[in-house]
């Protein structure tokens, strides 16, 4: 197999970012998924050239919120996401749906239009050849596996991000998600739980943990199916639950050592 491995900085706030990405590197990560507000990153030529001193490029980069909502103000800042994406070269920008409506179940104008805004999204960044990638979550306007299934057919150049542990908690085998959605998938992230439940409105509760600690996903299997469907692109590995007192990038970069070894370990 031999994946590009990548880190997801999803709990980073503020942080020192060099000696962090230093820190990556020397824990085997080869790219990161960037999260950071723009005014904390500064113009792509600083990071550009933090990247290359560290020897870590910046591989995916996120939205701030969903392309669910339609409000001029948000669109034109995720605008600025995307064009500052582009300027990196990343792989692909990647966005989660919003929240469920209030008082009533989700139906399928909701679904039709949120895809609607991620197409529009999309379209957008067509002009710099960058991909979006839509992150399937639970507890969030997309939230099972019908839904997920309704919304991926309503999308043309928006592409896909598995979570394959929030396939497993929908009761979607990953593997079969991966086989299932081939076609579209450009982005994989890797999260891993211990155990999980679901409070009387239906939230999934999980208790997070790093990748291979937990016992209900196959990762091995998750990795064959990759490797069966020719994916060549990066696969991201999220971090378990804060640890309390170390939740510094530092620290919680030395946690995520234990994480590269297992991924290598089975063929990663």
């Amino acid at each position: 197999m031999a994946f590009k491995l990548g880190y997801s900085t999803l709990r980073w706030k503020n942080p020192d970012l060099e000696p962090a990405l230093e820190a990556l590197k020397a824990a085997g990560w080869e790219g990161w998924e960037g999260r950071l507000p723009l005014d904390w990153l500064g113009p792509p030529a600083r990071l550009r050239r933090i990247c290359e001193n560290t020897g870590m490029p910046m591989v995916v980069f996120t939205a701030s919120g969903s392309p669910d909502s339609r409000d001029r103000e948000h669109v034109e800042r995720n605008k600025r996401r995307m064009d500052y994406a582009a300027e990196m070269e990343v792989d692909c920008f990647m966005f989660m749906s919003g929240r469920k409506p209030e008082g009533r179940p989700v139906n399928e104008d909701d679904l039709r239009a949120a895809a609607e805004g991620a197409e529009a999204w999309a379209e957008y960044a067509a002009q710099y050849d960058l991909e979006v990638s839509y992150h399937i979550h639970t507890n969030t306007l997309v939230d099972s596996i019908e839904d997920w299934r309704f919304y991926m057919d309503q999308l043309d150049r928006a592409k896909l991000c598995i979570d394959v542990s929030h396939a497993q908690l929908w009761g979607y085998d990953p593997v079969a998600s991966i086989r299932d959605f081939r076609e579209q998938l450009n982005y994989v992230h890797l999260q891993d739980y211990t155990s999980t439940s679901r409070d009387e409105d239906g939230q999934y509760l999980p208790v997070w943990c790093g990748v291979g600690e937990g016992t209900d996903i196959d990762f091995p299997g998750i990795g064959k199916a990759l490797e069966e469907i020719g994916f060549a692109r990066w696969v991201t590995a999220c971090p378990g639950q804060p640890v309390p007192g170390a939740e510094d990038p530092l620290r919680e970069v030395a946690h995520s050592r234990r994480t590269y070894a297992y991924l290598r370990g089975i063929g990663y």
